[in-house]
């Protein structure tokens, strides 16, 4: 909101004059996650309106235009000033998202530069979902970079310079230059975007005549493939975020649920970073919150008696001051205890099982730390039983797949086969597109990753799997990475210090999170898609480092039915898929 405010607000404020916003798709999300319409009124703004729909004219007033730099958007704006008599405005201050390509900008200074006041382009072409996690919101993304249809074609060559843009405004907001790596497989994209991403900073820097920063040595971008961590994107996880989303069908960050039992009014809850309660527990294991919620119940209820006291006005004054904060407080709690007993129900009923299965063949080792030697006879369980719906059953197999780099195509048909999910198999089949080994050959055998030894660290049994990207931060703060598994996109690399001498598994003090921001900034980027737990360990490695802060991003926001869904459409025609043709540049 900051950002917003000084870039456009304070920009074109008058005391005592109201006017009008106008936004497109992408902007009026983006707005919805900075402020709510009481800031905008703070701002002077009286009016939110849709720059791609008829509007009634309001000619004595001047409109602020925070549009993307796209055709759709500028042909709105065009559109409300084709004459001085019929203009819908009094003005026009226009804020791009990001650059404004040459054609669109001249475009629009030759059919209406005489009503605009002021034309800037604020790069802000990302949506802050959390306070340590981005996303650029294009779920497109995903099929344009991994379908074998579109590989080498014009579409996957915009949609990357789109990210790459997007990538850049990212850097600017948080005022950092990194030094750009990419993780060398399985693919190509993220050596692609890494160079587009190194080429687009430099100009950008080059060209911002307010930017002081030059040094890279402070921040550092690292760019990877979905594929380089399959394993997590399908597991059954355990802490209360993940499970939640994976579990419950919550849409848009909003569950539903009855507080009044099964009969009760449906109630719906925003799960945002506001809620006090949810940042506290979302990272927390299933076992502590179920603990944790209850606990917090009481302890309200205690200091709402401890309130009440003797009857006296002064009191009854005081209690009627503190009811809406109880209120308040109860309801959050009761929301979190509701997601909390659902994801149990679920769990009891049919995960339970399964997580132990899942996490024998993600580790390929069981609860004592033996190893599996057979991991057929350890998925079979779980393909027999009949209460696992097909997706549990397509993640169980995948898991086998990925624990013993690959299978044999008779093997492979046998299992698609035995647990009729034919219609399906392109859920397994398309991994491959990811530059994920499905069927063993020996020109596709890659080595295993070589793992961190955690078993020293404390962990649910259920819960022993760590995702990849953990590794792969500890070891970027500590200037660990292997060179050639990561390479630089520059020449001349620049000399990064994450962590100066602090060792992040060394355990430090709770740090206050304004001295990370100052520090260090280690930014990850992944194509085609993040996992909650991946963004659970942002937050779990700045923690342990006292000199760092994680921020990662992806194009979108992954569950593992929806990436399932998105694989099995990714060798699809176009035309099937429905992406959309228009990018942001």
């Amino acid at each position: 909101m900051s950002r917003l405010k000084s870039s456009v607000f304070d920009d074109c404020r008058k005391e005592e004059e109201w006017k009008i916003i106008l936004l497109d798709d992408f902007t009026t999300k983006l707005l919805s996650l900075c402020c709510k319409m009481t800031d905008l009124l703070a701002e002077g703004i009286t009016v939110v309106e849709n720059v791609y729909k008829n509007r009634e004219p309001v000619p004595h007033m001047k409109a602020i235009y925070l549009i993307t730099p796209t055709k759709k958007s500028i042909d709105g704006l065009i559109n409300d000033f084709m004459s001085k008599s019929s203009s819908k405005y009094k003005a026009a201050y226009v804020y791009f998202t990001d650059y404004c390509p040459d054609n669109l900008f001249n475009k629009m200074k030759s059919s209406c530069s005489k009503a605009i006041r002021r034309c800037k382009e604020i790069n802000i072409s990302f949506f802050p979902y959390e306070s340590q996690v981005f996303t650029l919101d294009v779920p497109d993304a995903f099929y344009c970079c991994y379908s074998p249809t579109l590989e080498k074609t014009s579409d996957k060559d915009a949609m990357m310079e789109t990210v790459a843009q997007q990538i850049v405004t990212l850097c600017a907001t948080l005022k950092a230059n990194p030094g750009v790596r990419y993780r060398s497989k399985p693919l190509d994209n993220a050596s692609k975007l890494g160079q587009l991403v190194e080429e687009k900073l430099e100009n950008y820097y080059k060209n911002d005549e307010e930017s002081q920063i030059k040094d890279k040595n402070n921040s550092l971008l690292l760019i990877i493939d979905r594929g380089f961590d399959p394993v997590s994107t399908i597991l059954h996880e355990l802490t209360f975020q993940a499970m939640a989303y994976d579990l419950l069908p919550i849409e848009n960050d909003t569950y539903k649920y009855k507080a009044d039992g099964p009969s009760g009014k449906e109630r719906e809850a925003i799960l945002e970073e506001e809620d006090e309660l949810w940042v506290k527990i979302r990272h927390k294991h299933i076992a502590d919150v179920l603990e944790e919620i209850p606990k917090l119940l009481k302890e309200v209820s205690t200091k709402r008696k401890a309130t009440e006291g003797k009857l006296s006005l002064s009191n009854l004054a005081h209690l009627m001051k503190k009811m809406p904060h109880f209120r308040k407080q109860i309801t959050k709690q009761v929301v979190h205890l509701n997601i909390a007993e659902d994801c149990m129900s679920k769990f009891k009923s049919n995960i339970e099982k399964l997580c132990k299965t899942e996490q024998d063949l993600a580790l390929g080792t069981d609860v004592e730390g033996q190893k599996v030697k057979d991991s057929m006879r350890v998925l079979l369980p779980v393909l027999l039983n009949k209460n696992h719906d097909k997706y549990d059953k397509i993640r169980a197999i995948l898991l086998y797949i990925f624990s013993t780099n690959g299978t044999t195509q008779e093997n492979l048909d046998k299992l698609i086969q035995n647990v009729q999910i034919e219609s399906d198999s392109d859920m397994i089949k398309n991994w491959q597109y990811l530059g994920v080994p499905i069927i063993f050959s020996s020109a596709t055998q890659q080595r295993k990753q070589s793992r961190k030894d955690r078993s020293s660290e404390e962990t649910f049994q259920l819960s022993r799997w760590t995702p990849i990207i953990k590794d792969v931060m500890e070891d970027a703060i500590e200037n660990k990475l292997d060179s050639k598994e990561w390479p630089y996109c520059s020449r001349c690399p620049p000399a990064w210090n994450g962590s100066g001498v602090v060792s992040v598994r060394q355990k430090t003090k709770t740090n206050q999170p304004d001295d990370r921001k100052s520090g260090s900034k280690l930014i990850i980027f992944i194509i085609g898609g993040i996992t909650y737990s991946e963004m659970r360990c942002a937050y779990e490695v700045s923690q342990a480092c006292k000199s760092c802060e994680v921020i990662i991003g992806s194009t979108h926001i992954l569950t593992p039915k929806r990436l399932l869904d998105d694989i099995k459409k990714v060798n699809k025609p176009k035309d099937i898929v429905c992406i959309k043709d228009e990018t942001r540049l």
